[in-house]
C-alpha cells in the first residue's frame, strides 16, 4: 500500500515524466543524432589527422541536427546577452559553436568503441532531460542532455557530464573576463583560444609532414 501511495506522489510531483512522448519526444530526436555521431566517431575511413577536416565536419553536421548553439551561447553569457547586438550575437554564437568543437569534439575523437546507452527521459513542460550512459571499454560515463522545446522540437542546450554543467562551467569563466573587460575583451579571449586550437592542429600535421619525409 505504501508502495501505491509513493508511486502516486511521484506522478503528481512529475505528471509528465513517464508520458508517452510520441515520434518527437526528446528520446526520439536525440537518439538518431548520437547514434550517428558514434557512426562517424567509429568509422575506421575517417580516422587520423589527414581526415581532421573532413571527421569534423561530419560531426558537427550530425550535432546540429539536434543541438541549439544558439540558446547555449545565450545562456553561457547570461545577462550580457540583453546588451549586444543581432550581429554581435551571431559573430559570439559562431566562436562558442567553435569553442566547443574544439574542446569537446576534440574529446569525443579520442574515444574508441564507444556506444551510447539511453537510460531515462524525464520532460517538465517545455524542458526535458534525457539520461544516457556513453560506454568505453567497460565504463559507464553518465551523460544528461538537457533540453529545450522551441517550435514543436526539441534540441539540446546544455550537458551535464558526471555532475558538471557545460552551461555553468563556461558560465562562471566568462562572467570573471566579462566583468574585467567587457564583452569586447570575451571575444578576443575566444578568438585567441580558436586560434590556437587551429594552430595546435597545423603544427601536427606538419610534424606528421615531418616524419614521413624522415621516413
Amino acid at each position: 500500500m505504501r508502495k501505491k501511495i509513493y508511486i502516486f506522489i511521484l506522478m503528481l510531483l512529475f505528471p509528465l515524466a513517464y508520458a508517452d512522448a510520441g515520434e518527437n519526444g526528446p528520446t526520439d530526436i536525440l537518439r538518431p543524432v548520437l547514434n550517428e555521431l558514434m557512426a562517424v566517431l567509429g568509422d575506421k575511413s575517417l580516422k587520423g589527422d589527414d581526415h581532421l577536416v573532413e571527421r569534423r565536419q561530419k560531426i558537427m553536421n550530425s550535432i546540429e541536427k539536434g543541438f541549439n548553439f544558439r540558446e547555449m551561447s545565450k545562456r553561457v553569457l547570461g545577462r550580457t546577452w540583453r546588451t549586444i547586438d543581432e550581429q554581435q550575437k551571431d559573430y559570439f554564437t559562431e566562436l562558442m559553436t567553435k569553442l566547443l568543437e574544439n574542446v569537446y569534439v576534440g574529446k569525443l575523437e579520442t574515444y574508441s568503441e564507444q556506444s551510447v546507452e539511453f537510460v531515462a527521459e524525464t520532460i517538465k513542460g517545455a524542458r526535458a532531460q534525457v539520461t544516457t550512459f556513453l560506454l568505453n571499454y567497460g565504463m559507464k560515463i553518465p551523460v544528461h542532455y538537457i533540453l529545450k522545446n522551441v517550435d514543436d522540437r526539441w534540441m539540446v542546450y546544455d550537458i551535464n557530464i558526471e555532475g558538471v554543467s557545460l552551461i555553468r562551467n563556461y558560465q562562471q569563466q566568462f562572467k570573471s573576463i566579462v566583468r574585467k573587460e567587457k564583452f569586447e575583451g570575451l571575444v578576443k579571449v575566444l578568438e585567441e583560444k580558436n586560434r590556437s586550437f587551429l594552430k595546435s592542429e597545423r603544427d601536427e600535421d606538419s610534424d606528421s609532414l615531418d616524419d614521413k619525409e624522415g621516413k
